[in-house]
């Protein structure tokens, strides 16, 4: 095994590794402070590596205990899983540190570390794997993880958040597992390039299709698709908002990556009707979203109904099924990413500030908080598309990609979402950082920025780290669109993922 082939394994060695230590240190927070930054920042270093390696040597792969494609346990690197482990990593450890201020002690002693490591090698484990059943595995190892970073405080609004979230992802799974035993029972395989290969040679027959939903509504439901999204609006405002901003960050990409991953690898011998139904699932899945973030009132609220509009976006890239279609979805997961976890943060970092993140209580944060108001705008208007920010270039390339198949209803769905999108972060800006100052207390919890700053600099340096990154890829978008680019090429070429994986 070459050192690179090794090293695929790392995204899941070091969080597993983390989480141990984090578990046997629960008793001692300043320890398990340390162990968990230090394996944070040990898993970018290894992103960072990986997704050098795969761009100087292509797909990477690696097969478990040395058994031979299909019948061992395959791990595959390309592109796509490339950027997608290191801004997971990016966002870990970000988060990470917006933790140790943000959680309080009593739910670390319960483990609160621990399943955080754990849900990330669920997250990693589900980017690299090359057969369905482990797919399968690491979804479980995602999810179970997040059911206890939910729960975790045993609030009364926590835990009926989680209890919907967990019977809905109960059901996910139970779709998810009987499409994983009929793609076995057709193909007798469960490696996906193995999969692929016979899709191709008896793309005729019609129960690949049933199998294709049968895939279709448990990715729908885990990455909240129109119209089965329900579950995300009751269940994210409920935790502390360091786990709601690593959640809205990843866990429903990690469907919308599984969506890619298949109706490009194992779903194309019928893409009219497939991708159709993807395609007009996006558009309802931007207009329901937005349209309920209109209608709320309170930061978290707004921030998880644009969750579910934003997913329309990424999934509208599949849908059109073009080669820039693809990389401006991809595109728009990493630019969506930083923009909304860092909302979520700052939302965080305004409950400190004034006690509440409901609209109508609070106002007037732009008076003495200039810098936290700067840096809400640059992740606010960036997420309504506002140039030259990086939700500009996302929205841009999608449409671009959509007037070139003259899908031109579709597109105009996206701009009215756009412009509702708008709407919403202006509302927001208007009555918290613009407006009067209707704090629940006779004095806010923290008066300045420099007090912030001195008091809660853990919640600041991460908003500060996301903010900077959304600029980057705004001002500078031709570096993440060469590599949205080269994944694209990858996804649109399955014989490159079989060969590389089958030798053939």
């Amino acid at each position: 095994m070459e050192y690179s082939e090794s090293m695929i394994l790392f995204p899941l060695v070091l969080p597993f590794l983390t989480a141990l230590l984090c578990l046997f240190l629960v008793r001692r927070i300043f320890a398990q402070h340390f162990i968990s930054i230090l394996g944070s920042l040990a898993l970018m270093v290894c992103a960072i590596f990986l997704l050098i390696e795969v761009e100087e040597q292509g797909m990477l792969v690696t097969q478990v205990a040395g058994w031979e494609a299909p019948f061992g346990i395959t791990m595959v690197i390309d592109m796509f899983s490339a950027i997608m482990i290191a801004i997971s990593a990016f966002v870990g450890f970000v988060v990470n540190i917006y933790s140790l201020q943000d959680i309080r002690n009593k739910r670390k002693y319960f483990g609160y570390f621990t399943y955080f490591h754990f849900l990330i090698m669920g997250v990693n484990g589900a980017f690299i794997a090359g057969d369905i059943f482990n797919l399968y595995v690491w979804f479980e190892v995602m999810l179970i993880a997040s059911f206890v970073l939910l729960a975790i405080g045993n609030g009364k609004e926590q835990l009926i958040g989680t209890v919907k979230y967990t019977l809905l992802s109960f059901i996910a799974s139970a779709f998810l597992l009987i499409g994983v035993g009929m793609i076995y029972g057709i193909s007798g395989s469960l490696n996906m390039a193995d999969i692929a290969l016979y899709f191709q040679q008896n793309c005729n027959d019609p129960l690949i299709t049933v199998a294709a939903m049968l895939f279709l509504l448990p990715f729908a439901i885990k990455s909240a698709l129109f119209p089965v999204y329900f579950w995300l609006p009751a269940s994210y405002p409920a935790p502390p908002i360091a786990v709601t901003a690593l959640f809205s960050g990843l866990l429903t990409k990690v469907g919308v990556y599984a969506l890619l991953r298949c109706f490009t690898l194992l779903f194309i011998h019928d893409v009219e009707y497939t991708h159709t139904i993807l395609l007009v699932a996006a558009g309802l899945t931007m207009l329901s979203g937005v349209l309920g973030a209109a209608s709320k009132k309170g930061m978290r609220t707004i921030l998880s109904f644009h969750i579910i509009s934003q997913i329309g976006y990424m999934v509208l890239g599949l849908g059109l099924f073009t080669p820039l279609a693809i990389a401006g979805a991809v595109f728009y997961i990493i630019h969506n990413i930083l923009a909304k976890t860092n909302l979520f943060l700052i939302t965080g970092v305004v409950e400190k500030i004034k006690g509440s993140s409901r609209l109508e209580e609070i106002g007037g944060l732009y008076k003495n908080f200039p810098l936290l108001s700067l840096l809400f705008l640059i992740a606010a208007l960036s997420l309504a598309g506002i140039p030259p920010l990086s939700g500009f270039w996302a929205k841009f390339i999608l449409i671009k990609a959509g007037f070139e198949v003259e899908s031109y209803f579709v597109i105009v769905i996206a701009i009215i979402t756009g412009l509702l999108t708008l709407f919403s972060m202006t509302k927001i800006w208007i009555y918290a950082f613009w407006g009067e100052s209707k704090s629940v207390n006779k004095h806010d919890l923290i008066s300045n920025e420099s007090s912030l700053f001195r008091q809660q600099w853990r919640l600041v340096l991460p908003v500060l780290l996301m903010a900077t990154a959304t600029l980057f890829i705004g001002l500078y978008p031709t570096h993440l669109m060469k590599y949205a680019s080269l994944a694209a090429e990858q996804l649109m070429d399955p014989s490159i993922y079989i060969q590389k994986v089958l030798g053939k």
